[in-house]
């Protein structure tokens, strides 16, 4: 397996050319998101990725995470890299300052949480759910419960969990039967939860479990849902830990890949019933959780980011060194034009899906500081329009990548020792976290689409609609290309989201069943304005004689392949949008 070098330069043009950096910059809670500080920022971080993360990935999903004794062992160096991790400050970046956060933009957290995952994605998912319980207290938890938990959640001294799948419900968080009954000032929850991601393991003193559970007498289905706060450790009112609490891991996943990686299945009040702490109001425990679903879906979609960053690497390098050929001729495999081609996919693709993040994570970090209610609000919706996109197109582009990264080494991609098929298989969990991507197109077609009869895909589209004109005041044949294929993608867009207003919305069926190719539409149009914005903001820095040509020449042309062979696909998707109704709903069910 090859070693990972953060692609620092990459991180900085696509918050520099999209104008993210500088516009955060600008609001007075981000004042001190300076382009020097954000160099060295990701400078150290790079090097925590790439010398300690980076080195034990492989090391990790071969030993994997081992449960003894009710206790969860991570692999080799993971705690120590954990304990390195923050010392160095790194899981505060983004947090408020009040509970030790250094109140810096999202945008910087997830360009940094990009390295860690790229690097370890085993390791990496466990500081991301920490993020994510974080910003649920954040918005719901009580004055006391944010002074007990948030500094020790903020620093990363303790982690945090998210407790909603159980075996009988699956997806179906309103079938959920973990109870919970009141006595005194807390509630004593009894149940079994599954898939817990890091739900128990060896490298922070506590663990702070988020658990959804249903009181006696709660209506049926979602409506009845409450969250609590569930300790691994009890927390006395000085912050110290006090008893153990009645919660523990029974078993561990055997899965296809994230093998350093605990995946629990927890056992809530096996005794006396495990302690917890009521979230927000009975009955609205969903809601509550939501708020860390939501970040969860965008850490989530970073994933499919970092995991094709580290594929194309791989891939790059192998192919830099592969030599196949006739003996009067060997040549290396990258000046084979079809693994050229793979390469070009791999790495517009990812060029794309970064944007797409910082641009979307940007929103949410105008929400949260800009000065102005309007402005706070537009973003908001802005980025809940695009967090679906996020999630599901990027996931899905993170499995495609690595698995064009196995074809690229050809048999040897196949084979362990090479550490390639290692990407593939832990990208594959990504389309499932967090709501299948199946859930996420619903969630894009009907409550961000049909809802507002498509306004905030309008207001999207004019963002689009200026690129559009930008590029059409230039004449080289790369604005050209891009102009012609984003406008067809935008075109296309428009149509399938004026249909799902007019003709689907009182026909779910129909707009469910052609939803998954309207979210990969949305996604390769907004991978392309992405593109295409890159592409302009290079093509000024040439004309103003910026002094790295190579670079930005790239940026140009791997701009332009994305539109001539990802984008270009765009206009195909109208049909199975429009068209998927009769042809999915009226196959009969015996016939499969």
């Amino acid at each position: 397996m090859t070693s990972y070098t953060a692609p620092t330069r990459d991180m900085q043009f696509a918050m520099d050319a999209l104008g993210l950096l500088p516009a955060l910059a600008a609001l007075p809670d981000y004042v001190d998101a300076t382009p020097d500080l954000r160099d060295a920022m990701l400078e150290e971080a790079g090097k925590l990725a790439g010398d300690l993360l980076a080195p034990i990935n492989f090391s990790g999903d071969q030993q994997g995470a081992v449960l003894e004794n009710g206790v969860v062992r991570t692999a080799d160096g993971f705690k120590e890299a954990y304990a390195a991790y923050v010392e160095g400050g790194w899981n505060s970046l983004a947090f408020d300052p009040e509970f030790g956060g250094q109140g810096l933009p999202w945008l910087l957290g997830f360009a940094t949480a990009e390295m860690w995952v790229s690097a370890n994605n085993s390791w990496g998912l466990c500081p991301m759910l920490t993020s994510g319980a974080v910003e649920l207290l954040s918005a719901h938890g009580t004055p006391e419960q944010k002074a007990l938990y948030l500094e020790k959640l903020i620093s990363g001294e303790w982690n945090g969990t998210m407790n909603l799948t159980e075996p009988q419900a699956g997806s179906d968080v309103g079938a959920l039967r973990c109870r919970a009954e009141k006595e005194g000032d807390h509630y004593r929850i009894r149940g079994q939860k599954i898939f817990i991601t890091w739900g128990e393991h060896d490298m922070t003193d506590n663990i702070v479990h988020m658990v959804l559970a249903r009181t006696p007498g709660a209506p049926e289905g979602t409506r009845g849902i409450s969250l609590f706060i569930v300790p691994k450790f009890l927390v006395n009112s000085d912050g110290s830990l006090g008893d153990r609490n009645d919660v523990r891991c029974v078993s561990l996943e055997e899965k296809l890949g994230i093998h350093a990686c605990p995946t629990c299945t927890m056992s809530f009040g096996d005794d006396d019933g495990a302690i917890g702490y009521l979230v927000g109001e009975e009955n609205r425990g969903l809601n509550c959780m939501f708020t860390m679903m939501n970040n969860a879906r965008l850490g989530i979609g970073l994933t499919g980011l970092s995991i094709a960053e580290r594929a194309y690497q791989q891939a790059r390098d192998f192919a830099k060194e592969r030599v196949q050929g006739s003996a009067e001729n060997p040549v290396t495999i990258i000046n084979h034009p079809d693994v050229r081609r793979m390469l070009l996919t791999m790495k517009s693709t990812v060029e794309a899906m970064r944007g797409l993040i910082y641009d979307v994570v940007s929103s949410l970090d105008v929400a949260r500081a800009h000065p102005e209610a309007e402005a706070r609000r537009e973003a908001r919706i802005r980025a809940d329009l695009l967090t679906p996109v996020v999630k599901a197109w990027c996931t899905d582009m993170g499995v495609e990548v690595a698995s064009i990264g196995v074809q690229v080494h050809g048999g040897m991609g196949y084979m362990e020792e090479t550490g390639a098929v290692q990407h593939w298989r832990d990208s594959r969990i990504a389309p499932i976290y967090e709501g299948t991507n199946g859930i996420q197109a619903i969630d894009l077609v009907i409550r961000k689409v049909l809802r507002d009869q498509g306004d905030a895909v309008a207001t999207y589209a004019a963002e689009i609609r200026a690129v559009l004109t930008a590029l059409d005041s230039e004449s080289d044949e790369i604005s050209a290309s891009l102009h012609t294929h984003l406008g067809a993608a935008l075109a296309v867009l428009e149509t399938a989201t004026q249909w799902l207003v007019t003709d689907a919305a009182d026909a779910p069926d129909q707009a469910l069943s052609g939803a998954t190719p309207y979210l990969r539409l949305f996604g390769l149009t907004a991978g392309g304005a992405i593109m295409a914005r890159g592409a302009l903001a290079a093509g000024k820095a040439l004309t103003d004689g910026g002094d790295d040509v190579e670079f930005l020449t790239s940026k140009r042309r791997t701009a332009h392949f994305y539109a001539e062979n990802i984008l270009s696909q765009a206009t195909a998707l109208l049909a199975p949008v429009r068209n998927s109704h009769d042809p999915i709903i009226a196959f009969p069910e015996d016939q499969f």
